[in-house]
Protein backbone atom coordinates (compact mmCIF):
# COMPACT_ATOMS: atom_id res chain seq x y z
CA UNK A 1 0.00 0.00 0.00
CA UNK A 2 1.32 3.47 -1.09
CA UNK A 3 2.08 6.60 1.35
CA UNK A 4 0.08 9.18 1.33
CA UNK A 5 1.53 12.54 0.25
CA UNK A 6 2.06 14.91 2.14
CA UNK A 7 -0.24 17.69 2.29
CA UNK A 8 0.80 21.19 2.58
CA UNK A 9 -1.47 23.77 4.14
CA UNK A 10 -0.59 27.40 4.51
CA UNK A 11 -1.73 29.20 7.67
CA UNK A 12 -1.99 33.10 8.22
CA UNK A 13 -0.84 33.93 11.38
CA UNK A 14 -3.45 37.10 12.39
CA UNK A 15 -1.67 40.41 12.48
CA UNK A 16 -1.43 42.40 15.88
CA UNK A 17 -4.60 43.67 16.89
CA UNK A 18 -4.51 47.91 15.50
CA UNK A 19 -4.02 49.49 18.62
CA UNK A 20 -0.70 47.99 19.77
CA UNK A 21 0.42 49.11 16.19
CA UNK A 22 -1.00 52.05 16.41
CA UNK A 23 0.55 52.38 19.66
CA UNK A 24 3.86 51.45 18.53
CA UNK A 25 3.93 54.15 16.08
CA UNK A 26 2.69 56.87 18.08
CA UNK A 27 5.98 55.60 20.41
CA UNK A 28 8.31 55.58 17.09
CA UNK A 29 7.01 59.02 16.54
CA UNK A 30 7.83 60.40 19.76
CA UNK A 31 11.53 58.56 19.93
CA UNK A 32 12.29 61.16 17.13
CA UNK A 33 12.11 64.14 19.07
CA UNK A 34 15.09 62.80 21.55
CA UNK A 35 16.73 61.73 18.23
CA UNK A 36 16.76 64.71 16.76
CA UNK A 37 18.25 66.67 19.63
CA UNK A 38 21.03 64.09 19.51
CA UNK A 39 21.89 64.27 15.79
CA UNK A 40 21.54 67.82 15.91
CA UNK A 41 24.21 68.31 18.76
CA UNK A 42 26.70 65.20 17.45
CA UNK A 43 26.21 64.87 13.94
CA UNK A 44 28.18 66.80 11.17
CA UNK A 45 25.58 68.64 9.32
CA UNK A 46 26.40 67.96 5.84
CA UNK A 47 25.35 63.92 6.88
CA UNK A 48 22.47 65.71 8.57
CA UNK A 49 21.42 67.63 5.67
CA UNK A 50 21.36 64.80 3.36
CA UNK A 51 19.58 62.51 5.97
CA UNK A 52 16.56 64.70 6.03
CA UNK A 53 16.90 64.66 2.36
CA UNK A 54 16.65 61.02 2.26
CA UNK A 55 13.56 61.34 4.40
CA UNK A 56 11.94 64.09 2.18
CA UNK A 57 12.48 61.57 -1.18
CA UNK A 58 11.34 58.54 0.57
CA UNK A 59 8.47 60.28 1.39
CA UNK A 60 8.02 61.23 -2.69
CA UNK A 61 8.99 58.32 -3.89
CA UNK A 62 6.48 56.28 -1.89
CA UNK A 63 3.69 58.63 -2.58
CA UNK A 64 4.38 58.23 -6.55
CA UNK A 65 4.51 54.73 -6.25
CA UNK A 66 0.93 54.60 -5.09
CA UNK A 67 -0.04 56.08 -8.53
CA UNK A 68 2.70 54.47 -10.59
CA UNK A 69 3.47 51.61 -9.04
CA UNK A 70 0.26 50.21 -7.43
CA UNK A 71 -2.46 52.08 -9.16
CA UNK A 72 -0.29 51.83 -12.66
CA UNK A 73 -0.73 55.27 -13.68
CA UNK A 74 2.20 56.84 -15.27
CA UNK A 75 2.31 60.30 -14.34
CA UNK A 76 4.88 63.00 -14.80
CA UNK A 77 3.45 65.90 -13.04
CA UNK A 78 4.72 64.66 -9.00
CA UNK A 79 6.99 67.62 -9.38
CA UNK A 80 4.17 70.01 -10.09
CA UNK A 81 2.08 68.85 -6.91
CA UNK A 82 5.99 68.90 -4.94
CA UNK A 83 5.90 72.71 -5.93
CA UNK A 84 2.01 73.81 -4.74
CA UNK A 85 2.76 72.12 -1.43
CA UNK A 86 5.73 73.95 -1.22
CA UNK A 87 4.92 77.74 -2.26
CA UNK A 88 2.21 77.70 0.21
CA UNK A 89 4.30 76.83 3.52
CA UNK A 90 7.17 78.53 2.12
CA UNK A 91 4.16 81.64 1.20
CA UNK A 92 2.27 81.38 4.54
CA UNK A 93 6.13 80.87 6.76
CA UNK A 94 7.70 83.85 5.37
CA UNK A 95 4.31 85.88 5.27
CA UNK A 96 3.89 85.12 9.63
CA UNK A 97 7.43 84.30 10.50
CA UNK A 98 5.98 82.37 13.53
CA UNK A 99 8.68 82.64 16.59
CA UNK A 100 8.64 80.42 19.76
CA UNK A 101 6.27 77.55 20.54
CA UNK A 102 3.87 79.01 18.73
CA UNK A 103 6.35 78.04 15.28
CA UNK A 104 5.82 74.12 15.69
CA UNK A 105 1.86 74.60 16.03
CA UNK A 106 2.00 77.24 12.87
CA UNK A 107 4.17 74.96 10.70
CA UNK A 108 2.62 71.62 11.56
CA UNK A 109 -0.67 74.06 10.34
CA UNK A 110 0.97 74.55 6.93
CA UNK A 111 2.19 71.31 6.36
CA UNK A 112 -1.44 69.71 6.50
CA UNK A 113 -2.33 72.93 4.62
CA UNK A 114 0.58 72.31 1.52
CA UNK A 115 -0.64 68.99 1.31
CA UNK A 116 -4.37 69.47 1.03
CA UNK A 117 -3.87 71.87 -1.57
CA UNK A 118 -1.81 70.00 -3.38
CA UNK A 119 -4.09 67.16 -2.83
CA UNK A 120 -7.31 69.73 -4.58
CA UNK A 121 -4.77 70.48 -7.93
CA UNK A 122 -3.87 66.65 -8.11
CA UNK A 123 -7.95 66.48 -8.30
CA UNK A 124 -8.25 69.25 -10.81
CA UNK A 125 -5.22 67.21 -12.95
CA UNK A 126 -6.25 63.96 -12.35
CA UNK A 127 -10.35 63.93 -12.80
CA UNK A 128 -9.76 65.16 -16.47
CA UNK A 129 -5.94 63.37 -17.50
CA UNK A 130 -7.20 59.87 -16.03
CA UNK A 131 -9.89 59.78 -19.02
CA UNK A 132 -6.31 58.88 -20.81
CA UNK A 133 -3.95 56.11 -20.25
CA UNK A 134 -0.56 55.16 -20.62
CA UNK A 135 1.88 57.67 -22.79
CA UNK A 136 -1.08 59.89 -23.26
CA UNK A 137 -1.57 60.49 -19.36
CA UNK A 138 1.91 60.58 -18.94
CA UNK A 139 2.31 63.93 -21.63
CA UNK A 140 -0.77 65.05 -20.02
CA UNK A 141 1.11 64.93 -16.47
CA UNK A 142 4.09 66.06 -17.64
CA UNK A 143 1.61 69.45 -19.47
CA UNK A 144 0.10 69.82 -16.17
CA UNK A 145 3.37 69.96 -14.38
CA UNK A 146 4.90 72.78 -16.94
CA UNK A 147 1.56 74.72 -16.47
CA UNK A 148 2.28 74.86 -12.79
CA UNK A 149 5.85 75.96 -12.94
CA UNK A 150 5.00 78.67 -15.62
CA UNK A 151 1.94 80.10 -13.08
CA UNK A 152 4.81 80.12 -10.43
CA UNK A 153 7.26 81.14 -12.81
CA UNK A 154 4.88 84.48 -13.73
CA UNK A 155 3.62 85.08 -10.35
CA UNK A 156 5.15 87.74 -7.75
CA UNK A 157 2.39 87.80 -5.40
CA UNK A 158 -0.77 86.27 -4.63
CA UNK A 159 -3.11 88.21 -2.37
CA UNK A 160 -1.07 89.23 0.78
CA UNK A 161 1.42 86.21 -0.11
CA UNK A 162 5.07 86.63 -1.67
CA UNK A 163 5.72 84.01 -4.48
CA UNK A 164 8.86 85.52 -5.62
CA UNK A 165 8.31 84.71 -9.41
CA UNK A 166 11.33 83.85 -12.00
CA UNK A 167 13.44 85.25 -9.06
CA UNK A 168 12.33 82.77 -6.62
CA UNK A 169 11.32 83.02 -2.81
CA UNK A 170 13.65 83.89 -0.38
CA UNK A 171 14.20 83.88 3.50
CA UNK A 172 11.68 81.39 4.33
CA UNK A 173 11.74 80.55 8.37
CA UNK A 174 13.66 77.09 8.69
CA UNK A 175 11.79 74.78 11.35
CA UNK A 176 12.50 71.50 9.13
CA UNK A 177 14.24 69.10 11.32
CA UNK A 178 15.39 65.31 11.64
CA UNK A 179 12.11 65.18 13.73
CA UNK A 180 9.54 66.43 11.13
CA UNK A 181 10.82 64.82 8.53
CA UNK A 182 11.07 61.09 9.65
CA UNK A 183 7.68 62.12 11.70
CA UNK A 184 6.00 63.24 8.14
CA UNK A 185 8.03 60.09 6.80
CA UNK A 186 6.31 57.26 8.99
CA UNK A 187 2.61 58.78 8.47
CA UNK A 188 3.15 58.69 4.40
CA UNK A 189 4.64 54.94 4.02
CA UNK A 190 2.16 54.07 7.00
CA UNK A 191 -0.70 55.27 5.20
CA UNK A 192 0.62 54.35 1.35
CA UNK A 193 1.18 50.57 2.95
CA UNK A 194 -2.32 50.25 4.42
CA UNK A 195 -3.81 51.61 1.41
CA UNK A 196 -1.81 48.97 -0.66
CA UNK A 197 -2.33 46.03 1.54
CA UNK A 198 -5.95 46.30 2.63
CA UNK A 199 -9.41 45.41 0.55
CA UNK A 200 -9.16 49.17 -1.44
CA UNK A 201 -5.60 48.15 -2.02
CA UNK A 202 -6.73 45.32 -4.13
CA UNK A 203 -8.96 47.00 -5.91
CA UNK A 204 -6.32 49.68 -6.89
CA UNK A 205 -3.94 46.67 -8.32
CA UNK A 206 -7.39 45.72 -10.13
CA UNK A 207 -6.90 49.03 -11.84
CA UNK A 208 -3.43 48.61 -12.11
CA UNK A 209 -3.25 44.55 -14.23
CA UNK A 210 -6.48 45.13 -16.28
CA UNK A 211 -8.61 48.87 -15.99
CA UNK A 212 -11.23 47.03 -18.09
CA UNK A 213 -11.64 43.86 -16.55
CA UNK A 214 -11.32 45.65 -12.88
CA UNK A 215 -14.75 48.30 -14.48
CA UNK A 216 -16.72 44.92 -15.53
CA UNK A 217 -16.22 43.05 -11.97
CA UNK A 218 -17.88 46.41 -10.95
CA UNK A 219 -14.92 48.60 -9.40
CA UNK A 220 -15.14 52.37 -9.88
CA UNK A 221 -11.99 52.52 -11.84
CA UNK A 222 -12.76 56.06 -11.91
CA UNK A 223 -12.58 56.98 -8.28
CA UNK A 224 -9.71 54.60 -7.76
CA UNK A 225 -7.94 56.37 -9.76
CA UNK A 226 -8.78 60.05 -8.51
CA UNK A 227 -8.31 58.89 -5.30
CA UNK A 228 -4.36 57.57 -5.73
CA UNK A 229 -3.55 60.84 -7.41
CA UNK A 230 -4.83 63.10 -4.79
CA UNK A 231 -3.45 61.01 -1.79
CA UNK A 232 -0.02 60.65 -3.62
CA UNK A 233 -0.11 64.71 -4.07
CA UNK A 234 -1.34 65.29 -0.49
CA UNK A 235 1.97 63.79 0.18
CA UNK A 236 4.30 64.96 -2.50
CA UNK A 237 3.16 68.34 -1.70
CA UNK A 238 4.06 67.74 2.63
CA UNK A 239 7.03 66.75 0.96
CA UNK A 240 7.30 70.32 -0.73
CA UNK A 241 6.54 72.10 2.20
CA UNK A 242 9.68 70.26 4.23
CA UNK A 243 12.06 71.39 1.43
CA UNK A 244 10.61 74.91 1.33
CA UNK A 245 11.37 75.53 5.68
CA UNK A 246 14.61 73.24 5.23
CA UNK A 247 16.51 75.31 2.65
CA UNK A 248 14.77 78.67 3.30
CA UNK A 249 14.85 79.61 -0.28
CA UNK A 250 12.52 78.16 -3.61
CA UNK A 251 13.48 78.41 -6.86
CA UNK A 252 10.90 77.81 -9.52
CA UNK A 253 13.30 75.49 -11.71
CA UNK A 254 14.01 73.07 -9.38
CA UNK A 255 10.34 71.95 -9.93
CA UNK A 256 10.15 71.23 -13.87
CA UNK A 257 10.18 68.17 -15.01
CA UNK A 258 13.34 66.60 -14.54
CA UNK A 259 12.32 66.30 -10.68
CA UNK A 260 9.45 64.20 -12.13
CA UNK A 261 11.79 62.27 -13.77
CA UNK A 262 14.20 61.83 -10.95
CA UNK A 263 11.14 61.04 -8.50
CA UNK A 264 9.85 58.47 -11.12
CA UNK A 265 13.60 56.74 -11.39
CA UNK A 266 13.08 56.00 -7.72
CA UNK A 267 10.29 54.32 -8.17
CA UNK A 268 10.91 52.22 -11.22
CA UNK A 269 14.89 51.36 -9.60
CA UNK A 270 13.69 50.39 -6.57
CA UNK A 271 10.57 48.17 -8.11
CA UNK A 272 7.13 49.04 -9.45
CA UNK A 273 4.44 48.62 -6.74
CA UNK A 274 6.68 47.39 -4.18
CA UNK A 275 6.85 50.01 -1.24
CA UNK A 276 10.07 48.83 0.73
CA UNK A 277 11.76 49.00 -3.03
CA UNK A 278 11.07 52.77 -3.65
CA UNK A 279 12.29 53.50 -0.02
CA UNK A 280 15.78 51.71 -0.73
CA UNK A 281 16.06 53.11 -4.25
CA UNK A 282 15.35 56.98 -2.61
CA UNK A 283 18.20 56.19 0.06
CA UNK A 284 20.34 55.10 -2.88
CA UNK A 285 20.03 57.95 -5.11
CA UNK A 286 20.11 60.78 -2.44
CA UNK A 287 23.13 58.96 -0.98
CA UNK A 288 25.11 58.01 -4.20
CA UNK A 289 25.42 61.76 -5.79
CA UNK A 290 27.15 62.70 -2.58
CA UNK A 291 29.63 60.01 -2.53
CA UNK A 292 30.41 60.55 -6.06
CA UNK A 293 31.49 64.45 -5.81
CA UNK A 294 34.66 63.60 -5.73
CA UNK A 295 35.12 62.91 -8.82
CA UNK A 296 33.48 65.83 -10.12
CA UNK A 297 33.14 66.81 -13.69
CA UNK A 298 32.93 62.59 -13.91
CA UNK A 299 29.76 62.22 -11.09
CA UNK A 300 27.18 62.48 -13.06
CA UNK A 301 28.78 59.98 -16.01
CA UNK A 302 29.47 57.35 -13.25
CA UNK A 303 25.42 57.59 -11.60
CA UNK A 304 23.98 57.56 -14.88
CA UNK A 305 26.31 54.40 -16.35
CA UNK A 306 25.31 52.90 -12.60
CA UNK A 307 21.78 53.27 -13.42
CA UNK A 308 21.87 52.16 -17.23
CA UNK A 309 23.63 49.09 -15.50
CA UNK A 310 21.45 48.51 -13.09
CA UNK A 311 18.30 48.76 -15.62
CA UNK A 312 19.85 45.66 -17.58
CA UNK A 313 21.04 43.86 -15.10
CA UNK A 314 17.99 43.96 -13.12
CA UNK A 315 14.93 45.62 -14.79
CA UNK A 316 12.48 44.95 -12.32
CA UNK A 317 14.29 46.88 -10.24
CA UNK A 318 15.30 46.34 -6.79
CA UNK A 319 12.78 44.57 -4.95
CA UNK A 320 10.22 43.68 -7.90
CA UNK A 321 6.87 43.84 -6.78
CA UNK A 322 7.78 42.40 -3.72
CA UNK A 323 8.28 43.94 0.01
CA UNK A 324 11.24 43.10 2.40
CA UNK A 325 8.11 42.27 4.90
CA UNK A 326 5.21 41.39 4.48
CA UNK A 327 1.57 42.42 5.81
CA UNK A 328 0.76 38.93 7.03
CA UNK A 329 3.56 35.70 7.26
CA UNK A 330 2.75 32.85 5.87
CA UNK A 331 3.32 29.79 7.37
CA UNK A 332 3.95 26.22 5.72
CA UNK A 333 2.46 23.12 8.16
CA UNK A 334 2.86 19.71 6.40
CA UNK A 335 1.17 16.87 7.25
CA UNK A 336 1.92 13.32 6.57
Amino acid sequence: MSATPPISTHVIRPRLPVWVINGALTLLILALWPADRFLQRYMDPYYLRILIMVGINIILASSLNLINGITGQFSLGHAGFMAVGAYTAGSAMAHYRPEGWNESFVFLAMLISSGLFAAIVGLIVGLPALRLRGDYLAIATLGFGEIIYTIINATEKMGPFDIGGASGLHNIPQPTNFFWTYACVVVCVVAVWRLAYSTKGLAFRAVREDEVAAGAMGIDTTYHKAAAFAVGAFFAGVAGGLQACYDGNLDPVSFRFTKSIEIVVMVVLGGSGSITGAIAAAILLTWLPEQLRPFKDWRMIVYSLGLILMMLLRPEGLLGNREIWFPRRRVVIKKT
